[in-house]
């Protein structure tokens, strides 16, 4: 495809744009609830700890609840499975902010994050479900899957700053609030988009002796599921040890900005990799930008300053998004045929897994030292999933066999 945007093609499909617009609000919730939930209690209670422990909750819960979401969405429809869910999330999520305004004892908030977690609608796997469907083998693919990522980039660029500023500047709950409205409207948006969402498909029969394709929806997902484990207490404990730095530094307000320009570095290396066709093997993609984000993460503690810090993000995030997509994209070509959402639903619920791992670890070790040894707990997560990665390349490579042939072999006649 020589002659205009890839990403504009990929819109320009009938019904595109509605769906990914809705599913792009409604999912602006992904950097703004969990930061939301840690300003929130930290700001009423001086707890870095039970914030962590809360905002952990709610990840648990999405991490234990989203892979059975994500099947009954395929197995009955997508707006069947959203409508009740986007309902229980608000909820939820007023439970919590009430309980916390209220100073409810901390087992009521625990359970009130959980819940809201398990509930949170699963746009993020539903969209690129509808991606995989509109665009079957064609090349646009690619693009449309990497339009995903940087639109999710976006969201962690301009989320964190929006969120830290209105629960630090306008009112506590103020941030999580807005969150919450986001992603019930844009639920309810999307899910009304039936003209191009997936049929429902009928349960498929479970072998007697599943092999590891079958018992979980993609093969390579025996060491993506680590991977994405150690990713996310990475990022949960760069939010945390972030947020703690700059308090300590006398700017609580610019932690925002500092993560906000973390993903932006993200957005714009995703955007560069995306426009791009690639013939290196998809794997060693996927390794290498890994470790290069892993690198780049080890570096944080180190950092004299705000500015400093704030410059090496950028840069560091370059290359998350590149990242991202190709694991994604690993796991659409791996597929089981009718668990794709499904299988890329364990990929956000393994993030959320060590999203809530990272954060309440995070959360205890940042109370007991301070943002640096936080930090320093992001460089060993972040060797975690460099190892993770390199002992599993085998399953990564298994249905892979010639860099994304179908989905980034763009054609430049």
């Amino acid at each position: 495809m020589t002659r205009g945007s890839p990403y504009l093609a990929a819109l320009a499909t009938p019904g595109a744009l509605r769906f990914s617009a809705a599913g792009f609000l409604g999912r602006l919730q992904i950097s703004m609830y969990g930061l939301g939930t840690v300003l929130l209690v930290s700001s009423l209670t001086g707890q870095y700890g039970l914030a962590g422990a809360v905002a952990a909750a709610g990840a648990a819960g999405y991490a234990v609840v989203s892979p059975l979401t994500a099947r009954l969405g395929e197995r009955f429809g997508q707006r069947e499975a959203l409508l009740p869910l986007a309902g229980v999330f608000a909820a939820a999520s007023c439970a919590l902010i009430a309980g916390a305004i209220a100073r409810a004892p901390g087992w009521v908030l625990l359970v009130a994050s959980a819940v809201a977690g398990a509930a949170t609608p699963q746009l993020g796997a539903m969209v690129r479900a509808r991606w995989s469907v509109l665009l079957a083998g064609s090349p646009l693919l690619h693009a449309a899957f990497s339009l995903e990522s940087v639109a999710d980039e976006v969201i962690f660029v301009a989320g964190p700053v929006v969120v830290t500023l209105l629960a630090t500047e306008v009112y506590p709950a103020a941030g999580l609030a807005v969150a919450v409205a986001t992603c019930f409207a844009g639920t309810l948006v999307f899910a009304a988009q039936r003209g191009t969402e997936p049929p429902a498909r009928p349960a498929a029969p479970v072998p007697e002796r599943p092999v590891r394709g079958r018992l979980l929806p993609a093969a390579g997902l025996v060491t993506l599921l680590p991977v994405y484990f150690f990713f996310g207490a990475m990022l949960a404990g760069t939010d945390l040890a972030t947020v703690d730095f700059a308090q300590a530094h006398g700017h609580k307000p610019l932690a925002g900005v500092i993560l906000g320009g973390y993903a932006l570095g993200s957005a714009c290396g995703g955007l560069w990799y995306g426009a791009r066709a690639w013939h290196a093997p998809l794997y060693r993609r996927f390794a290498g930008t890994l470790c290069a984000a892993a690198a780049g993460a080890a570096t944080f503690w180190a950092m004299p300053g705000l500015i400093p810090l704030a410059a090496v993000m950028l840069a560091s995030g370059l290359v998350l998004s590149p990242m991202l997509i190709t694991g994604f994209s690993l796991v659409e070509q791996q597929a089981v045929p009718g668990r794709l959402t499904e299988a890329m639903a364990w990929l956000t619920s393994a993030i959320s897994v060590g999203t809530a791992v990272g954060s309440a670890v995070a959360g205890q070790v940042i109370d007991a030292g301070g943002a640096r040894w936080g930090y320093v707990l992001v460089a060993g997560c972040g060797t975690g999933a460099c190892l993770a990665c390199l002992a599993g390349l085998s399953p990564l490579r298994t249905g892979v066999t010639s860099g994304e042939p179908a989905l980034s072999q763009i054609d430049e006649g």
